[in-house]
């Protein structure tokens, strides 16, 4: 089933355009990294889905992305873009993933609130959910953020860097969790760190400007220049990651 689909969408700054005739789908529990230069253009087509951004071209949803009139995708943003100042509490946070549901103005329920307890129960958050967001740590914060983005049970979850300031052990943990979450939604994330997240992502969007969908998990430096995407593959511990099989094939992509 296809849950998104972009067709020939542009999208300029100031006469720049950082995306230029983007094609792409996302289906039913996708597990997409999406790879690419600073500047490319990555976090620009996370807003262009959100419908965050004008654009040129069309995006379509889903049916199955609806409840009434709220759109079930959930969003993690990057950490640095988050108002830690703000005055607002762990709980707060969390329960505010339930805006697109109930509104702005409307309360939330006794329902409502349990399940943002129990996220943060599962989170390891009990003993700060009461405390401001401005208080905790990164790996705190980013998941309190990860459990906003899923409280209201989206079918596709968009995530913008979301190891960013957080240490290995959190990272391990956030991928579990991610494998868990791809059974029963898509799941679209934002990287640098192609190493890493190869190990966790069925397929790879190169995106510089241009998209390309490369229909695996694993890629060679050769494809990444098919691709016009200048990035490093990353090498941890003493397995590097730029040995990598070749499936013939892979490096083909209808998507520009």
């Amino acid at each position: 089933m296809t849950l998104v689909s972009l067709h020939d969408v542009s999208v300029a700054y100031d006469g720049h355009e950082a995306l230029q005739h983007v094609n792409l789908e996302i289906f039913d529990r996708d597990f997409l990294g999406i790879i690419g230069p600073n500047g490319g253009g990555k976090t620009t087509l996370v807003k262009a889905i959100l419908g965050a951004i004008p654009y040129s071209g069309v995006i379509q949803y889903a049916p199955e992305l609806f409840r009434g009139r709220e759109r079930l995708i959930g969003y993690m943003p990057q950490i640095a873009h988050f108002d830690r100042a703000f005055p607002i509490s762990v709980f707060e946070v969390v329960l505010s993933g339930l805006q697109g549901h109930h509104g702005f103005r409307s309360r939330y329920s006794r329902q409502d609130k349990l399940r943002a307890m129990e996220l943060i129960a599962q989170s390891g958050l009990e003993n700060v959910a009461r405390h401001p967001i401005g208080e905790i740590s990164g790996g705190q914060m980013q998941r309190a953020l990860l459990a906003r983005a899923i409280i209201s049970e989206p079918r596709l979850l968009i995530l913008d860097e979301p190891t960013n300031f957080v240490d290995n052990r959190f990272e391990k943990e956030l991928y579990n969790t991610l494998r868990e979450l791809n059974s029963h939604m898509a799941i679209v994330m934002v990287s640098h760190d192609i190493g890493t997240i190869s190990s966790v992502v069925k397929q790879i969007v190169c995106v510089n400007r241009h998209v390309h969908r490369h229909h695996s998990n694993i890629l060679t430096p050769e494809q990444l220049r098919n691709y016009d995407c200048p990035i490093q593959l990353i090498t941890h511990g003493a397995i590097p990651h730029t040995v990598l099989e070749h499936h013939p094939g892979d490096c083909c992509s209808d998507h520009e």
